[in-house]
């Protein structure tokens, strides 16, 4: 009897297993708490998704916020632009607000600033450039350049040798002339007591005729006879 037992196989641990199945059962009749605690734990993990979710928020107004003032610069750089350019003005449109509600898109592939841009600057400032450069020229052109001279010395005869030499000089320095001026003067020997008056004067060319100064000379018919250049010689 004692080796047939030996060989048999006894469930000592059978206690537990009922125990097991008693739990098993007090459960299953007690889904209501079950439940309960299914909802706790359903409970933790939400909030955890709420804490995301706020920071998804805050980080999506800080984009906002972000994106608000970009659009801002932006204008102010097209306006920038637009007033640099010679013609029409050109009418910047204000982009509509983003919300949270829609979807942010990346448009910055989109935006061009110095595409077009570029070239109408180059354009105007090639065309300035010309205009400078005809400006000058023109300016350069018109700039007056040295002005021409002639130191001319005249020989003024009288009449004879009773004629006032020095009332003949006070009346032929009378003569003005833009751009005639007089110079120095002394009496030379000229024949049997007469004198004449050697008389300097400087002139510009473009201003003053000699033939129409000796004309003028001539004109004093009370004391001169004649008039002569006796030098003529470019300053």
């Amino acid at each position: 009897m004692t080796l047939e037992l030996a060989h048999e196989n006894i469930w000592f641990d059978k206690w537990r297993v009922d125990d097991a199945e008693r739990q098993f059962y007090e459960n299953k009749s007690l889904g209501g708490r079950t439940g309960g605690a299914a909802g706790v734990g359903g409970g933790a993990v939400t909030a955890d998704i709420l804490n995301r979710i706020t920071k998804l928020e805050d980080h999506n107004t800080s984009l906002l916020k972000s994106v608000s003032t970009l659009e801002k610069q932006l204008i102010e750089v097209t306006k920038r632009l637009s007033s640099m350019e010679c013609g029409g003005k050109t009418t910047v449109p204000t982009p509509a607000p983003a919300t949270k509600s829609e979807p942010m898109e990346d448009d910055d592939d989109d935006i061009d600033l110095f595409g077009s841009d570029d070239e109408e600057e180059e354009e105007q400032a090639a065309k300035v450039r010309e205009e400078r450069l005809k400006a000058y020229a023109e300016k350069k052109a018109k700039k007056p350049g040295p002005i021409a001279k002639s130191s001319v010395l005249l020989d003024c005869k009288p009449w004879d040798d009773e004629t006032d030499m020095s009332v003949m000089e006070k009346e032929i320095r009378k003569i003005e002339m833009d751009g005639l001026v007089w110079g120095a003067a002394k009496l030379v020997p000229l024949a049997f007591g007469i004198m004449k008056l050697s008389i300097l004067c400087t002139v510009e060319d473009e201003k003053v005729s000699i033939d129409d100064l000796s004309e003028k000379i001539q004109e004093i018919e009370d004391y001169v006879q004649s008039v002569d250049i006796a030098a003529f010689n470019k300053v």
